[in-house]
């Protein structure tokens, strides 16, 4: 039993590290990468529109990120499943090509959506 604690609490705190040090690379890639990804999509202009849609993002990252920290359970784990989902959604219709790219920044999404299902399903109501 306790085992499974541990190894519960592994998944967690790496899917923590995920949605955490994306939520700060992508601010800190403001004007590099994360602005590059929006305009490979389309998304160049306005500045304040592609500062807002990554801000936001990250924002988003990080709430979810502390809530997996702080409060892991059902709500967490449903909240940070919903994002993923919506945020691969949204990244499928802009750049479907990134489904195709070696390094996999949108089938990664599908072991982690495994692991939330995992934590979703054995956490207490």
């Amino acid at each position: 039993m306790k085992d499974s604690a541990a190894e519960e609490r592994l998944l967690r705190y790496s899917l923590v590290a995920v949605w955490l040090v994306t939520a700060v690379v992508s601010v800190v890639e403001l004007n590099g990468q994360s602005r590059d990804v929006l305009a490979a999509a389309g998304i160049a202009s306005p500045q304040w529109l592609v500062q807002g849609l990554v801000v936001g993002g990250a924002a988003a990252d990080l709430a979810v990120g502390i809530a997996l920290l702080r409060w892991p359970g059902r709500a967490s784990y449903a909240a940070a499943l919903a994002l993923m989902l919506v945020m691969t959604l949204v990244a499928t219709v802009l750049q479907p090509g990134l489904w195709l790219h070696p390094l996999g920044p949108l089938l990664k999404n599908l072991p982690i959506a495994a692991l939330l299902w995992h934590l979703l399903r054995r956490a207490a109501p």
